[in-house]
């Protein structure tokens, strides 16, 4: 099977539906180029993007300068306007993050001091005002962020897959790559659902975007570990405790952001994610099992560095996982009057972190290229929120591999 004539313009393969795979298809497609989007689920967004928190970002805990600092700011502009457009819900909730003790502020004014280089809309505020904001948070002092926001993911994929197909884009669901190869003018991708032919081809595959970089015959010197992140919703007679966005202050030695409360865009309140190895790249349960992800991850020399360094935190949430108790303690931090019978367990998410072979996990947005090529090979938070932002670049660099 191959994609039909081209219009004027590239012929573009795209590996993933999720929301980065769709932003750069809809980018390239307005640009007037040909795409056909492969996703081998059943639908978009079946993984990281429709997993997660719902939360649009505003750049606060980025390190000023670096692409996700700058995608983050101008992301949730664009991410904003393109739901409101489109229908789907959003909205600027704010967020407080929250310094529970002394030895907190340091780092609570080290954000403030990031988020105003950014061109985040951030100011530090008393306990008497984070309660303005938050009746039932418990703090020493906050950080206040107008620009944080939620949206429905689902939604924006949804929206994006619809235009895209409206527009003349293809996006073939239940088709999996299995191989790629380069032709003198061309990529020949192979599926178990038949063959295309294009331009060019780009890898938005998140979990699996090394493989599909190994298919390639590319060795990419990161690999996919992943990390499953679990959440619980409030109980809806705790829900009212909850205003907007509840987030600690994160700990520096720690490369996640800890357990934190999300009021969503179709009511309830998330609360979570931990943040623990999975045992397979689309495992969303303890007893999800993949003995070919957990030999890839076992054989990568990074994971027993990290282990080593963080195996004090593994162990604090693998407790937090088994003890809904324990989980429910690192919440009181934040809202001491979550009562103990709080916490519904709700889905899970798998965070597809891209790790080095010294155990150091990348921390910016990670292309790889080759002729006629371009591989998503990590695409951390922000990634969901500056999407559009994304699709851009992407296709510019896309389409460069094709000239």
């Amino acid at each position: 099977m191959t994609s039909g004539p081209a219009r004027a313009g590239q012929r573009i393969i795209i590996a993933g539906a999720g929301v980065v795979g769709l932003a750069t298809a809809w980018e390239l497609i307005r640009r007037g180029h040909e795409v056909t989007v492969l996703e081998k689920e059943a639908g978009v967004a079946a993984h990281q993007t429709g997993n997660n928190s719902g939360v649009i970002h505003s750049g606060l805990y980025y390190t000023p300068g670096s692409m996700k600092a700058r995608l983050a700011v101008a992301g949730a502009e664009s991410m904003k306007r393109f739901a409101a457009e489109h229908g789907v819900a959003v909205h600027t909730t704010g967020k407080l993050v929250v310094a529970t003790s002394e030895a907190q502020l340091g780092r609570l004014h080290e954000l403030h001091r990031r988020g105003t280089l950014n061109g985040v809309p951030c100011r530090l505020v008393s306990p008497e005002e984070a309660r303005e904001y938050e009746p039932h948070v418990s703090c020493v002092a906050a950080l206040r962020v107008e620009s944080t926001g939620i949206v429905d993911y689902k939604g924006v994929c949804a929206v994006l897959a619809r235009m895209i197909g409206e527009a003349g884009g293809d996006i073939r669901f239940g088709t999996a790559v299995t191989g790629i190869r380069a032709e003198a003018a061309h990529t020949v991708v192979e599926t178990d659902n038949g063959q295309w032919r294009g331009d060019g081809f780009v890898n938005c595959g998140g979990l699996h975007s090394d493989r599909i970089a190994r298919l390639a015959g590319i060795r990419p010197g990161v690999r996919i570990i992943p990390f499953r992140g679990e959440y619980y919703e409030l109980a809806p007679e705790q829900e009212h405790l909850v205003k907007g966005l509840i987030y600690p202050v994160p700990d520096p030695a720690f490369p996640f952001l800890g357990v934190h409360l999300t009021r969503m865009t179709g009511g309830g309140v998330h609360a979570g994610p931990n943040a623990l190895f999975a045992f397979a790249r689309e495992g969303y349960t303890w007893l999800t099992v993949n003995p070919r992800d957990v030999l890839d991850s076992a054989t990568w020399p990074g994971l027993w560095k990290l282990g080593a360094k963080f195996w004090k935190v593994g162990i604090s949430e693998t407790a937090r996982s088994l003890s809904r108790r324990r989980f429910l303690a690192g919440l009181r931090q934040l809202v001491p009057e979550l009562p103990d019978e709080s916490l519904v367990p709700t889905h899970a998410g798998v965070r597809a972190q891209a790790m080095h072979r010294d155990g150091t996990l990348v921390d910016d947005f990670l292309f790889e290229r080759a002729p006629r090529q371009m591989h998503v090979l990590n695409a951390p938070s922000p990634a969901a929120t500056a999407a559009l932002e994304i699709g851009r670049i992407i296709a510019d660099e896309a389409l460069v591999t094709v000239r």
